[in-house]
């Protein structure tokens, strides 16, 4: 159950492929479920974990501020691939919540006025909600440069790397390696970002964690969508 021994390769390898499409252990933000999991990590992982290393790199930062992240930390058990489909401890919802929620109240034959009055309030509340049409979010394109030490550099690992990076508002696109002189080359890659939600300096800070293979990060080219 959860990762296993996340001081042994064993454990860090379910830890990378548990964060390959996430970037948190739970939710969208750091929590106390990252912390759980990073105390339990004996140091940064390998370079080739490239998922695991970007988390660790990144809860890292928090290290001063760790106690006021949310949520409540729980044992390190309770996290993982064994929770994803099970994340109320029974692997079936609770039949009476759904009682509690029923948008549409009773259907009893015999409802009162007030039961009746208050399922018409819900219904109309439901279908304003749906009415509404959801707020323009501001994007931007960004064009990145990320530099390699040298010409022997894996620039396939260093590309995986960068895309390894998630984060709610952020997506890659398309990429291509550009010669800078002396036989080494540097990768440039878009990205489409939310602006309330991503910025050029988080992208730094997380690309340039991965200094085995990335020696600096520059931002091309800043266009509004």
């Amino acid at each position: 159950m959860g990762f296993g021994d996340l001081k042994s390769p064993a454990g860090l390898q379910v830890l990378n492929d548990y964060l390959a499409d996430k970037s948190y252990i739970e939710g969208y933000v750091p929590s106390q479920a990252d912390v759980a999991v990073f105390e339990a990590v004996s140091g940064p992982p390998p370079a080739d974990l490239c998922h695991a290393l970007r988390w660790y790199n990144h809860i890292k930062s928090y290290e001063k501020d760790k106690s006021s992240l949310p949520g409540v930390k729980k044992s390190l058990g309770k996290y993982g691939p064994a929770n994803v489909e099970d994340s109320t401890g029974n692997g079936a919802p609770d039949a009476k919540d759904d009682d509690d929620i029923d948008l549409f109240g009773s259907d009893d034959e015999e409802e009162s006025e007030e039961a009746k009055r208050l399922r018409e309030e819900r219904l109309a509340q439901y279908e304003s909600k749906k009415a509404k049409k959801p707020a323009v979010v501001a994007k931007s394109s960004i064009l990145l440069d990320v530099k390699p030490w040298d010409d022997e550099t894996d620039m396939a690992k260093l590309e995986e790397c960068v895309r390894s990076i998630q984060a709610d508002g952020l997506v890659w696109g398309s990429s291509k390696l550009v010669p800078v002189g002396y036989g080494i080359k540097k990768l440039q890659i878009q990205c489409v970002v939310e602006d309330d939600k991503v910025g050029t300096d988080m992208l730094e800070e997380q690309i340039t964690a991965f200094e085995d293979y990335v020696q600096s990060m520059d931002v091309a080219a800043f266009n509004k969508i």
